[in-house]
């Protein structure tokens, strides 16, 4: 009975789709910077505005939010040819092993779509913020009311058949969508250094036609789980799921994801 309950829930949460079939392939030398994408974005997903400042750079927002789900980040880099500027898009990459639903507690708050996405359900999210902690690339949000926000790859729009609105909309190329296997095949045949995400935890819904190597980009040269993900994913969420060590489970995952509550300055120690 514990094993049909395990094997439910992981129905549930979509963890059993062993592979994806779509994906995006960004080339960051394409961007131009426009910020088409995030617009696109935030019109297809009907998410307001927000008030920012001026902070002396083209770079708007500041960062990822629960209104903003694609960002992208200016990045100056100095070459032997001078100063380089580059666009990189900031998102949810959409692991194939996402350490966000490894160490999700909620069944269905984060599932695996038919199409390879990972994408969140609010009303089933109980924000314990765990899927921040166990994502390599920092990027799920949390609205005011403490419930889940990324990038869901535009899912009601490709379980219909039309390309994510960031990839509609890029005017140079710079974002392509498509069967993940032809867009690794045509990175690869077009003479790039590498295709970040090719291979990496599992391998990325989102991939990275780089010239360079990813930290010249910005990202992690080898992404990895953390080990507390692992011992919670092998440990922690079994005994959980079978209703045995619940609220021990829950609590040594929070201390591993979240870590220890400091005392607040001026209370007793």
């Amino acid at each position: 009975m514990a094993v049909q309950e395990i094997e439910r829930q992981k129905y549930i949460s979509g963890v059993d789709v062993p592979y994806r079939q779509k994906g995006l392939l960004i080339t960051p030398e394409l961007c131009i910077g426009c910020r088409g994408c995030q617009t696109a974005c935030k019109e297809w997903n009907k998410l307001p505005g927000e008030r920012t400042h001026n902070r002396g750079t083209y770079e708007n927002p500041p960062d990822l939010t629960p209104n903003l789900y694609n960002k992208i980040r200016f990045v100056e880099v100095e070459t032997q040819q001078g100063l380089k500027w580059l666009f990189i898009s900031q998102r949810c990459m959409h692991c194939g092993e996402a350490g966000c639903m490894k160490v999700c507690p909620a069944p269905g708050a984060l599932y695996r779509t038919p199409q390879g996405a990972v994408a969140f359900n609010k009303d089933k999210c109980i924000g314990c913020r765990f899927c921040l902690a166990g994502c390599p690339f920092n990027i799920p949000r949390f609205d005011s009311n403490s419930k889940v926000s990324k990038c869901h790859l535009c899912s009601d729009r490709i379980s219909n058949g039309l390309p994510p609105a960031c990839a509609k909309t890029c005017p140079t190329g710079a974002i392509s969508y498509g069967d993940r296997d032809k867009l690794l095949s045509l990175a690869k045949a077009s003479g790039f250094k590498a295709v970040y995400g090719d291979k990496d935890l599992g391998g990325l819904g989102v991939m990275f036609a780089f010239r360079e190597y990813p930290s010249f980009y910005g990202l992690p040269d080898t992404p990895g789980l953390p080990s507390s993900i692992v011992f919670w994913k092998s440990i922690l969420k079994p005994l959980a799921l079978i209703g045995l060590g619940g609220a021990v489970a829950a609590a040594a995952a929070h201390y591993i994801t979240i870590g220890p509550k400091e005392p607040e300055e001026g209370g007793e120690q």
